[in-house]
């Protein structure tokens, strides 16, 4: 955990600004912008790039990932350079928050894979850097990009230690668990054999 040095309605602030931040949900208007039509209604129903990428439209699905990992990139590196180490690591768990559960589509959002993987790389870069190859890896094994973040997620408190971010090892810990929560479907199917692979349409 970090050292608290900053005012209370400092981070309260933060906390808001990131949770709004993490709440736009990208996939979704990268769907209407490419005319893919109701994101939700399509392949897992998910909200995020791998979803759109079910589509057929690498594009879209691209500018998606980009755009879910960086607010929550923005959101630590914003708050840190205008409050500090502690409202950074407060806005990346809340825009991570955001992501999940968006006030724009009634609290039901992704699953937060691309928002943790840009969280990490702003908190910490090497910890980022580890935790994207451990997908990457993963992915172009197994094809399965919801095992592929299950192991990127936890791992990513190990790295944190292992590279030299301890103060940060609870954080991930906590994006972790949420990341478990969230693919429980997901966690199910695999189990059993039927969950789709990278690159299948919906």
């Amino acid at each position: 955990m970090p050292e608290l040095t900053s005012t209370l309605p400092a981070l309260l602030m933060v906390a808001g600004l990131g949770y709004l931040l993490g709440s736009v949900p990208f996939g979704m208007v990268m769907a209407r912008a490419f005319g893919l039509g109701d994101l939700r209604a399509i392949g897992s129903g998910n909200i995020g790039a791998t979803n759109v990428l079910r589509t057929g439209n690498k594009l879209a699905a691209l500018l998606t990932l980009i755009l879910d990992a960086g607010k929550g990139g923005l959101a630590v590196l914003i708050a840190r350079a205008a409050v500090g180490e502690d409202a950074a690591q407060l806005a990346g768990a809340a825009a991570f928050m955001g992501h999940l559960f968006p006030v724009w589509l009634g609290f039901k959002g992704g699953k937060g894979v691309a928002t943790f993987l840009g969280t990490l790389l702003a908190l910490a870069w090497p910890v980022g850097l580890a935790a994207c190859a451990t997908w990457a890896v993963m992915a172009a094994a197994l094809r399965y990009s919801s095992l592929s973040a299950l192991v990127a997620a936890a791992l990513s408190p190990v790295w944190m230690v292992v590279l030299g971010f301890p103060q940060m090892s609870v954080l991930a810990l906590f994006l972790a668990a949420l990341i478990f929560a969230r693919h429980e479907a997901n966690i199910k199917r695999l189990m059993v054999g039927s969950e789709p692979r990278i690159g299948k349409k919906g």
